[in-house]
């Protein structure tokens, strides 16, 4: 039986620890102290000197005695503005003071797999070993998991606790992306004086992203442009103009299409100008693309009944954690926790969620168990 005034007060005490990315150490030191009390083994990872931040990934083992090991995974980072985070408890839900971002995203997952943890524990419950692994970095494109060695993992099968949809919402499709710069070089000249000797990068650019496609490409696939920057002075011909963009799919192939795609006409539209293009593309996580009948989605399906959800199989637009997991072998659902209004001030989760949360992953780890 979940104790809900615990689990509230173990979530507003996690929202209330300062940890946006790169500076979760503190809430890195909260949670070892917390897995080491309840008895789980506990050791942190290099990621932290690798990212240049004050924590790393933390990987907790909690030993079990029936069932094939399982894995679960949170996040430790917040976005801004989420530094003196004051949770509120309204009569339904937990908010912020409206200044800053409360943090459900992720501390809900983690307060509820807490809690879960509390109440098998306090009925004596069978379980499997159940690795937890806490990660850093999330917010700042997943880079905590990619510094993560996964030969340290004995589970064949995961469940990320970061879906913004309701609890029972089970996330078994998500996109690839590709990150991209698009650089166009000009001539620099005076802008007054002597304009038709210079070359302006900025107007090249312009030109290339005027016919490049943005916004939704079809049902599986989008791209983005999103920074814009260049030239050093208004009455200087611009010699040099940076964009930044994306493009993400379903489907690698539709990716790789796209990408190509953008890639080919920035530098065709830049060099007909008379300048010269340079584009860098860097990829930045796999596909998910779950069969409804893989184990790890039957798992999750029916821990959702069990637990009084309606389970609903979905796909997103946005990576996770559960990008990488998936991409290091090991089959992995993102679960809906029911955060919302997620990396704004007006965030917020209703306490019936939380709860819910908590009673879902009771059921999983315990349907692990008669595996």
């Amino acid at each position: 039986m979940v104790n809900r005034k615990r689990l509230i007060d173990s979530f507003v005490k996690m929202a209330e620890i300062d940890s946006v990315s790169g500076r979760e150490g503190r809430f890195k030191d909260y949670l070892v102290q917390e897995l080491k009390r309840r008895g789980l083994q506990v050791m942190e990872d290099q990621a932290g000197q690798a990212l240049g931040g004050d924590a790393g990934n933390l990987l907790a083992v909690w030993p079990g005695s029936k069932g094939p090991a399982i894995l679960f995974c949170a996040h430790m980072d917040t976005v801004q503005p989420g530094i003196g985070v004051k949770a509120q408890v309204n009569d339904d839900r937990i908010t912020s003071a409206g200044d800053t971002i409360l943090g459900s995203d992720d501390k809900a997952g983690i307060a509820a797999l807490l809690e879960a943890i509390d109440c098998i524990q306090e009925q004596n419950l069978s379980h499997p070993d159940v690795e937890i692994l806490f990660t850093v970095g999330e917010e700042q494109g997943l880079q905590g998991s990619k510094q993560f060695d996964f030969k340290l993992l004995k589970a064949q099968m995961g469940f990320v606790l970061d879906g913004g949809g309701d609890p029972g919402e089970i996330i078994i499709q998500s996109p690839c992306q590709n990150e991209i710069e698009y650089i166009a070089y000009g001539k620099s000249a005076h802008a007054g004086i002597n304009p038709e000797e210079g070359v302006n990068a900025i107007h090249l650019a312009s030109k290339a992203l005027a016919v490049m496609p943005c916004g939704r490409i079809d049902e599986e696939t989008t791209c983005n442009l999103g920074i814009i920057e260049g030239g050093t002075a208004r009455n200087i011909v611009a010699d040099v103009c940076r964009v930044k963009g994306e493009s993400r799919s379903l489907q690698r192939s539709k990716l790789d299409e796209l990408t190509n795609r953008l890639v080919s006409i920035f530098k065709e539209e830049v060099e007909k100008g008379g300048g010269r293009a340079e584009v860098q593309v860097t990829f930045l996580y796999p596909e998910i693309n779950l069969d409804q009948d893989a184990p790890v989605v039957q798992l999750a399906v029916r821990a959702a009944e069990r637990a009084g959800l309606k389970p609903v199989l979905t796909s997103t637009g946005g990576g996770s954690d559960a990008s990488i997991i998936n991409g290091q072998g090991i089959p992995c659902v993102n679960l809906g926790i029911g955060m919302r209004k997620v990396h704004t001030t007006s965030e917020y989760i209703l306490i019936d969620d939380l709860v819910k949360d908590a009673e879902y992953i009771m059921e999983i780890i315990a349907q692990a168990a008669q595996d």
